[in-house]
């Protein structure tokens, strides 16, 4: 048997899962959907795209999930330790041809905010989009880099 790395919030999760599928149980939603942070802004408001942060040793590299966000409604912004990750897909405008009887194109808006423990060079943050993953790139501040000491003999 594999050892496992302890999250502290896992248990938090669980119950959070669960939670949620009792409130479903009580209150069913007329329109389902795969995973959470696809739901319509009518259920959730704003969707939580699901992240991965990636610690290296000279900067953190942050991958957000935003699925069908051009990259022009995509805002990213470093406010002390705190980055927040804002995006958006606008509902198609234009007259509709066709008459639609449903349709499940609306408005969706992203938002993320992450706590960041150390000093970032803010000048050098990239970003790039690629096939709806996001990543952000972290340089650390040289400051806060490990430095390599040297031992001499005498």
């Amino acid at each position: 048997m594999a050892l496992e790395k302890w999250h502290p919030l896992r248990e938090l999760e669980t119950m959070r899962r669960e939670m949620d599928r009792i409130w479903e149980d009580l209150f069913p939603v007329t329109r389902r959907t795969e995973t959470p942070w696809r739901r319509p802004a009518a259920e959730k408001g704003v969707a939580y795209p699901a992240i991965d942060i990636i610690d290296r040793a000279d900067e953190v590299l942050v991958k957000a999930e935003m699925p069908g966000v051009a990259k022009d409604n995509i805002d990213i912004s470093m406010q002390e330790n705190t980055l927040t990750i804002k995006g958006e897909i606008k509902e198609e405008t234009g007259a509709k041809e066709e008459n639609y009887s449903y349709s499940e194109r609306n408005y969706t808006s992203y938002m993320r905010s992450i706590n960041i423990p150390f000093k970032i060079t803010a000048e050098k943050i990239t970003a790039a989009l690629k096939d709806g993953i996001l990543s952000i790139h972290l340089p650390r501040a040289t400051e806060v880099l490990p430095k390599k000491i040297t031992v001499e003999v005498s």
